[in-house]
């Protein structure tokens, strides 16, 4: 067996719409399909990024908030690359978007910083020009 990429991630979301805007609006991703699924009472939003990995936002009534972050058991945080963390760091904040001061990858040298999502999941965006 051998792996080839990533092709999805899954998240649960606390509020549909608010999430949506914030994947689709902020982060730029574009919607491939959206789905009602009424007999769970949830919604499931497929994103692509450009490079053709998906996020699959689901809705679902009450589901239970993160634990802790970042070190809870399972996904730790979603990853991004970017050209340029700084001003990428920039364009979110003038948009009211809180984030992380810019910090280094002791091992690789590059440039990376964290925000969350609206239910609190922490995103690195990782500069790789």
């Amino acid at each position: 067996m051998q792996l080839k990429r990533i092709h999805h991630v899954a998240i649960i979301c606390s509020d549909y719409a608010v999430s949506k805007a914030f994947y689709v609006d902020v982060l730029g991703l574009r919607v491939v399909a959206e789905h009602y699924r009424a007999e769970r009472q949830s919604w499931k939003l497929d994103l692509a990024l450009p490079s053709g990995e998906q996020i699959e936002l689901f809705s679902f009534p009450s589901p239970p908030p993160r634990p802790t972050r970042p070190e809870a058991r399972g996904l730790r945080h979603l990853a991004f690359s970017v050209d340029n963390v700084a001003a990428c760091k920039a364009w979110l904040e003038d948009r009211g978007i809180p984030v992380e001061p810019v910090r280094v990858d002791e091992y690789t040298g590059r440039r990376f910083t964290f925000l969350a999502d609206p239910d609190g999941l922490p995103i690195e965006l990782y500069e790789q020009p």
